[in-house]
């Protein structure tokens, strides 16, 4: 139970962390802004702490299958903290930022070639912005868009090489899967394979599809401003982790089908099948 309440401890403050970076690293903040910051990150500790002392899943996934979440939260800590340090030479260079700064820069301008997700977050920005604010995001971009990538191909190499997470025994579908019901009608193998496939295609156009929504809908609603630090660290983050962070559950759920699918052809091979093909951990 001890172990249990600081490992909880630790994940709360590791992720209020997180979501303050921006705002304790970033000069000329407001005092309004670093309130609301401060309330998001407490509430995201606490929620964060509450999910993982208690032993029932509520909505955090693959909560006992490490290291799937601690993948994600290095990577959008990566991109946050890169981003904010390149916001931050700005203002306050300092010989690292100024390193970061030139790799970002050549990374952004690798990566901003015609019809690719960097260019296409690029032509999101208004007409008449800035040749430093384009600078600014085309790196930004860049940078946590490698960061994702770099991500997914680790996950990969841990699901098709490390075997995982088999290697760490049974798997609980409950647990590790609370939004997913396997009762609800259907091959839960056919539902986890479709899921999967799903999830990854969905990744794999959200970085296209965000930029081209945002632009058509720029005439309707206000358009995402970037000026503010703040939220071009955010919004290029979010831009970036979430395809990824979709990617890597539908790898992961193809990786589950494919072992309760190898799990009910030993029953049958067996001569028993009815028996079932995951057994809780």
């Amino acid at each position: 139970m001890f172990a249990r309440l600081t490992g909880a401890a630790a994940r709360g403050v590791l992720v209020a962390l997180l979501v303050a970076t921006p705002a304790l690293m970033l000069p000329d903040v407001t005092y309004d802004a670093n309130q609301i910051t401060m309330l998001v990150a407490l509430l995201a500790g606490f929620l964060t702490f509450i999910e993982y002392t208690s032993h029932f899943p509520s909505i955090v996934e693959f909560r006992d299958a490490a290291p799937f979440n601690r993948m994600r939260f290095v990577s959008l800590l990566a991109t946050v903290s890169l981003l904010t340090m390149l916001m931050q030479h700005k203002t306050d260079p300092t010989a690292v930022s100024s390193a970061l700064s030139s790799i970002g820069t050549i990374i952004g301008n690798a990566m901003d070639f015609p019809f690719s997700p960097v260019r296409l977050i690029v032509l999101m920005l208004p007409v008449n912005a800035s040749m430093e604010l384009v600078n600014s995001v085309r790196t930004s971009a860049g940078i946590a868009y490698l960061i994702s990538l770099i991500s997914m191909a680790f996950f990969l190499i841990l699901v098709r090489v490390m075997n995982w997470p088999a290697r760490q025994g049974a798997f609980n579908v409950w647990i590790n899967l609370p939004l997913f019901d396997p009762t609800a009608g259907g091959d839960v193998i056919y539902r986890l394979k479709r899921d999967a496939r799903i999830n990854i295609v969905l990744g794999f156009l959200l970085p296209f599809l965000i930029p081209a929504v945002v632009k058509a809908t720029s005439n309707m609603i206000d358009p995402i401003t970037f000026q503010n630090p703040q939220s071009q660290i955010w919004t290029v983050a979010a831009w970036a982790f979430l395809p990824a962070s979709i990617i890597m559950r539908g790898i992961a759920m193809g990786k589950i089908a494919e072992m309760i699918e190898i799990k009910r052809r030993r029953a049958y091979s067996s001569g028993d099948p009815d028996k079932p093909a995951m057994q809780p951990a």
